[in-house]
């Protein structure tokens, strides 16, 4: 089901792919945990670059996902001719679910301008939307990689979190990530975000990434892009991000990728006071700075 050079994590994710990948000048990684808000930020990076573009295929198109193997005997030359054929009119744009030093950090003086766009979210919101999403996987990529779908499933989300979750290590990677990318979060070319923050305030965190990115987009490009990265749009276009281009099966059913989108209901979900307690306990002992794990589960300024 797993493999030891995905960290515990599916077989289709393979985040050593990315340190081979040659960067460029502009280049843009959104560091994401799952479910925490990616495919959201994704869409924002891309209706930026483009000044609002209702028109594309997929957002794994546009945005490609540098851990993903699309197969199980897909080569890492064919990631890396892919992102290599990316157009240069415009910044290239990537996923990923990793945070260094997996994902490589290139210091702002010491290489090409890499830009980092990070954003986290309440580690209780992200597990409970994570076993729905699982469930959506289709049984076509399930049977692509020879795994059972019993094996990451269950029937409530107590037997997910300590039956699938906790033994994948999916626990453990959102507190850390938050533990890898804290000590870089004044980092001129770190933007560190909350998921929460960006939902209270949507045009506020639309202007924040544009400045980050350096874009200037025209009053109407600005209204464009704030009806096409609201979470109606997206719904109502759920197709767009539900990756169709990125395998040769079908990985979701449709609208696996846009959910609900909710801050501060996780208990609406499945979490228990119990799990809650285990969950912060965990990340307690995982991030160093206990302001890091305050920041993580609260948002808001992060603290300096």
């Amino acid at each position: 089901m797993t493999d030891a050079k995905t960290g515990g994590g599916p077989r289709w994710i393979d985040p050593t792919m990315q340190q081979q990948i040659t960067w460029r000048d502009k280049d843009i990684l959104v560091s994401v945990p799952i479910k925490s808000g990616t495919t959201w930020t994704m869409n924002i990076v891309h209706q930026l670059l483009t000044g609002g573009d209702p028109d594309f295929e997929d957002i794994y198109a546009e945005v490609p996902w540098i851990e993903l193997l699309t197969r199980p005997d897909m080569p890492v030359d064919e990631l890396l001719d892919r992102v290599g054929s990316l157009r240069r009119d415009r910044p290239r744009a990537f996923k990923s679910h990793a945070a260094p030093p997996m994902l490589p950090y290139v210091e702002p003086t010491t290489g090409p301008d890499v830009r980092y766009i990070v954003v986290v979210r309440n580690p209780e919101e992200a597990l409970v939307s994570i076993k729905p999403f699982i469930e959506k996987h289709t049984d076509a990529w399930f049977d692509l990689w020879e795994v059972p779908r019993a094996a990451l499933t269950r029937p409530d989300f107590p037997a997910f979190y300590y039956e699938v979750a906790d033994h994948m290590g999916l626990i453990r990677a959102l507190f850390e990530f938050v533990e890898s990318w804290w000590p870089l979060r004044h980092q001129s070319n770190v933007l560190l975000l909350h998921f929460a923050d960006m939902k209270r305030d949507h045009d506020g965190s639309l202007r924040r990434i544009a400045k980050f990115l350096d874009v200037h987009p025209t009053d109407a490009a600005w209204r464009a892009i704030a009806t096409y990265t609201s979470f109606s749009w997206m719904k109502q276009h759920a197709r767009k991000f539900d990756a169709t281009t990125a395998a040769a099966v079908p990985v979701l059913e449709v609208g696996a990728m846009v959910r609900r989108g909710a801050a501060g209901a996780a208990i609406d979900d499945g979490m228990t006071s119990d799990i809650a307690r285990h969950l912060r306990t965990m990340g307690a002992e995982i991030c160093s700075d206990p302001l890091a794990l305050q920041w993580l589960y609260e948002g808001g300024p992060v603290p300096r």
